[in-house]
């Protein structure tokens, strides 16, 4: 299959919860507290494609599928896409953008304070992601882009602090990703 046929299937899984979300929005499906739905589901991907992004190196160190390597920066991308959508949704609209309430959240709430911390992470990433960036940096750019390893145990733990009951999915999203950071530290010492 050509790549760039690849390429476009990747776009559209990758984009399908966005459709999806702009689906529930036409149809006024939201449920009834849309913010509340809208916020879960950008947080929910955001995580997903954090951790979908950290698979790619075990699953091509397991597999010997090198062309995995080609679909983790359009995963991460997606990823920064979905959290900030998700942080998006606070700052305008549940926050309607002002600073003295945002600031209060932010210093009042530790899950709020842990996200977008993780978001603020994630923007270098992402301005660093091209090619160029990658070239101009050098070895630099590989430390930099360390900070993967931090943003989704910092989502997690977000997840996690800002639920009141059922905590099965953070559990989940937590137990993935100890294995995958598990992983990497056993290659590592297996080198």
């Amino acid at each position: 299959m050509p790549w760039w046929i690849r390429k476009t299937i990747a776009w559209v899984l990758l984009g399908s919860p966005a459709l999806y979300a702009t689906y529930l929005i036409a149809t006024n499906d939201l449920g009834a507290n849309p913010l509340e739905t809208l916020t879960d589901h950008t947080g929910q991907w955001t995580l997903r494609f954090l951790l979908l992004g950290l698979l790619i190196t075990p699953l091509r160190q397991l597999t010997g599928w090198v062309s995995l390597i080609r679909y983790r920066r359009l995963i991460g991308l997606f990823a920064a896409f979905y959290a900030t959508t998700h942080m998006a949704l606070w700052l305008f609209i549940d926050q309607q953008l002002d600073w003295r309430l945002l600031l209060e959240d932010v210093l009042d709430r530790p899950y709020i304070t842990l996200g977008f911390m993780g978001w603020l992470l994630l923007l270098p990433l992402v301005a660093t992601s091209t090619k160029g960036m990658i070239k101009k940096l050098g070895a630099s750019w590989r430390k930099l882009h360390r900070a993967v390893y931090i943003i989704p145990v910092l989502g997690v733990v977000h997840y996690t602090m800002s639920l009141k009951a059922d905590f099965s999915l953070p559990i989940l999203y937590a137990v993935i990703l100890a294995l995958l950071l598990s992983f990497r530290v056993w290659m590592r010492q297996a080198r």
